[in-house]
């Protein structure tokens, strides 16, 4: 792939979503320390306050965002008081997200709009206000959108969740494809467990959508849930990762070695599922006619997409 001018990250923008706490708040962190300039959008007023107490006392200045990352006019607004005051953003951290498990069948319609409103609509909005000005802007930049190993791996009680960073997923590999000519990269961050506040998020649950098959904020599965999450990954730790693929343009960011066997034991299903050419006898007819309808420039980024993969 293309270089994305990310290489000295020194005065330039990120804008990160989730910013107040746990990944984004990891990732604020890092990428000022490594010297950008900071603004960060939260829907919770305690997490953003966390988040400017922290800079206020490493001496780093912040700019945070009141934001509803699944609100496109307000995301607009953002973006716009975001370049008036520091500058076109070069950075982009979707890193915002809300989690809730249950049983598919148990699931309302509210509760599918919620979870993927937010995990996968606050992705598409973030995608669609800021790639058009960082082409605009000709500087480069790098787009981080953050899934979750539940982008390759499913589980009982999580179709919900699994559904939007799946989507997360399939979003960031073609943005990758179409943003590299621009000399945009772009990364697809997939935590395991992370020692977040993520186990909080039906606190922000609009009461529109109150209508649901799962839990609500109820204190004690907010307890469990978090005693699940507390021995993982430290934020910042995870961030530093998110760092290394913005300096080297990766792809993928998959710092959990546990998912190892796992990931290998699901592709491996999938390599055993798939028909095998000498089964299939129009196959090469099939493909030389598909190949032959593309266009040459197509042809060539399949080639080198094969390459890669």
């Amino acid at each position: 792939m293309a270089g994305n001018n990310m290489q000295i990250l020194e005065g330039k923008v990120a804008f990160i979503t989730g910013g107040g706490s746990g990944v984004g708040l990891g990732q604020a962190k890092v990428f000022a320390r490594a010297g950008m300039k900071i603004a960060i959008a939260d829907i919770r007023a305690d997490h953003r306050q966390v988040a400017i107490d922290w800079f206020a006392e490493h001496g780093f200045p912040l700019l945070p965002l009141d934001l509803d990352i699944t609100d496109r006019q307000a995301y607009a607004e953002a973006a716009d008081e975001v370049e008036a005051r520091l500058g076109p953003v070069q950075f982009l951290g979707n890193s915002g997200g809300v989690s809730q498990f249950g049983p598919i069948q148990n699931a309302t319609y509210e509760d599918w709009d919620w979870q993927l409103g937010v995990n996968l609509g606050g992705v598409i909005n973030g995608v669609q206000t800021f790639v058009p000005r960082m082409i605009a802007a000709g500087l480069g930049g790098h787009i981080c959108n953050t899934a979750s190993m539940a982008a390759f791996t499913s589980a009982p009680t999580g179709g919900i969740y699994c559904t939007s960073k799946f989507a997360v997923r399939g979003l960031t590999e073609c943005l990758r494809y179409d943003l590299e000519p621009k000399g945009i990269g772009v990364s697809l961050l997939c935590p395991g467990g992370v020692n977040s506040n993520i186990h909080e998020a039906v606190l922000t649950r609009p009461a529109k959508y109150a209508n649901t098959g799962y839990y609500g904020a109820d204190p004690e599965r907010m307890k469990q849930l978090k005693a699940v999450i507390e021995g993982g990954m430290d934020p910042e730790q995870l961030a530093q990762y998110v760092l290394k693929a913005v300096l080297e343009n990766q792809l993928y960011v998959l710092p959990y070695p546990e998912f190892r066997d796992r990931l290998d034991a699901i592709h491996q299903r999938y390599v055993d599922a798939l028909a095998k050419p000498e089964d299939d006898p129009t196959m090469e007819e099939r493909v030389r006619r598909e190949r032959a309808a593309m266009s040459e420039s197509m042809r060539t980024r399949m080639a080198d997409a094969e390459k890669a993969d």
